[in-house]
C-alpha cells in the first residue's frame, strides 16, 4: 500500500489544535475546509487536546469564532483524561490543591472532586496544569506542599504553548522549575500517554488501522498515537521543523507540510 492509500483509509482523524489548525485566532488556511472534508468522506475528527485552561464549552466557542461549527463531544482534553485518571485510582475521596485556571478548577469540581487553595488544608495531592492565571503564591504553595510530600500529578507535559508571537511556558516548564526546586516530578497524564487515543477510538468505534494522529509536536502528539500504536502525521506548522525528527527517537509514519496537504491528499483520492 503507498503511503498516499494508506492515508487515504483513515476514517477516524484525532487532531491537534495549537499549532495544528490555528495559532491563537487565526484558523491555518485550509483547515476549515480538512475537516469538512473528513466528514463528506464519512470519516470523524475528534480534537485531542494537552491545553488544560480551558473547558470543552470554550473550545465550542472558540472554534465557532474562527468559523468552525463543533459540539462539545468533538473534544477530548487533558482534563477529561485527568478526570478519568482520578476516578480509576480512587481520587474522589481525596483534597486537592489546583495549580491551574479558574477554568480547570470549576471542571474538577463539577466532577465531583474537593479543591482547597489553603496550602494548610490536609492536602493530598497537587494537580498541575497550564496556568494563564499563574501567581507566585500559587509557586510558594507548590513548592512547600511538595516539601511535605503530597501526591503530584501534571495534565500534561508541553513545554510551550504556541501563540502569533511565539510561544510562552507551558505546564511541562513550570514543573520543570518546580523540580530544580523541590527534586519532585509528577506523574504526568495527557499526550503522549496512549490513554486520549484508545478513549477517542473507543468512543469513535474505531480500529487503529483506521485511525491517525495529527499533530505538530514529536514528544506529545506524535509519542501519543506512536505509544496507543496508530499511524501519526506530522505537520510542520508548529513548533517541530524538520531537522527536529532526525535528531528525535520518536518518528511520525508521515510528515506533511500541514493540514492542507492532507486536504490535497483528500481531495485528489476522493
Amino acid at each position: 500500500m503507498t503511503d498516499n492509500a494508506r492515508l487515504l483509509q483513515k476514517r477516524l482523524f484525532l487532531l491537534d489544535m495549537d499549532g495544528t489548525l490555528y495559532l491563537d485566532d487565526n484558523l491555518f488556511d485550509g483547515a476549515a475546509a480538512f475537516l469538512q472534508a473528513i466528514r463528506d468522506r464519512g470519516g470523524r475528527y475528534l480534537f485531542l487536546t494537552n491545553n488544560s485552561s480551558k473547558s470543552g464549552d470554550a473550545y465550542v466557542e472558540k472554534m465557532r469564532r474562527l468559523g468552525v461549527e463543533t459540539a462539545r463531544s468533538d473534544f477530548l482534553t487533558s482534563v477529561d483524561a485527568t478526570i478519568l485518571y482520578l476516578r480509576e485510582h480512587g481520587g474522589q475521596d481525596k483534597l486537592y490543591y489546583v495549580f491551574g485556571t479558574r477554568s480547570l478548577q470549576q471542571q474538577l469540581r463539577e466532577a465531583g472532586f474537593r479543591l482547597t487553595d489553603d496550602r494548610d488544608a490536609a492536602v493530598d495531592t497537587l494537580l498541575i496544569g497550564f496556568d494563564t492565571e499563574l501567581t507566585f503564591q500559587k509557586l510558594e504553595d507548590a513548592c512547600i506542599l511538595l516539601g511535605r510530600g503530597v501526591d503530584y500529578i501534571a495534565t500534561n507535559p508541553d513545554w510551550v504553548c504556541p501563540t502569533w508571537y511565539g510561544s510562552v511556558p507551558d505546564c511541562g516548564s513550570v514543573c520543570e522549575m518546580l523540580y530544580r526546586a523541590t527534586l519532585r516530578r509528577p506523574y504526568v497524564i495527557g499526550k503522549p500517554k496512549p490513554d486520549m487515543v484508545r478513549l477517542a477510538m473507543r468512543a469513535a468505534g474505531a480500529t487503529p488501522e483506521e485511525t491517525v494522529v495529527i499533530g505538530d509536536r514529536l514528544y506529545t502528539d506524535i509519542a501519543c498515537g506512536v505509544n496507543a500504536g496508530v499511524d501519526t502525521v506530522l505537520v510542520l506548522s508548529g513548533e517541530t521543523k524538520r531537522k527536529d525528527v532526525e535528531s528525535s527517537d520518536i518518528k511520525p509514519t508521515f510528515i506533511l507540510r500541514d493540514v492542507k496537504e492532507y486536504l490535497n491528499l483528500l481531495q485528489k483520492g476522493a
